[in-house]
């Protein structure tokens, strides 16, 4: 599959849940679709986990920064000076 929005993948998820909802398929249709759902499941779950890594990433990055710089605000009054 082309990489489509997380949106647009959902979507189509969701439109596949609806038609089975309403009992809207045959049997050999309805088995497709299943096929489909669970690949578009596998695929929003894939994007999920993807995001999730990139934000651990992001905290870990700016966790170091903020740290550094708590660290520093600490350092500067134990000795008395002010930041300012």
């Amino acid at each position: 599959m082309k990489d489509t929005s997380f949106a647009k993948t959902f979507e189509e998820l969701e439109k596949i849940t609806q038609s089975f909802e309403k009992g809207a398929f045959d049997l050999d249709e309805g088995l497709k679709q299943f096929e489909r759902g669970l690949e578009l499941a596998g695929i929003l779950k894939k994007k999920l986990a993807d995001v999730e890594n990139k934000v651990e990433v992001i905290k870990k990055k700016f966790g170091k920064v903020a740290d550094t710089a708590e660290d520093a605000n600490n350092a500067e009054e134990e000795s008395g000076t002010l930041p300012f």
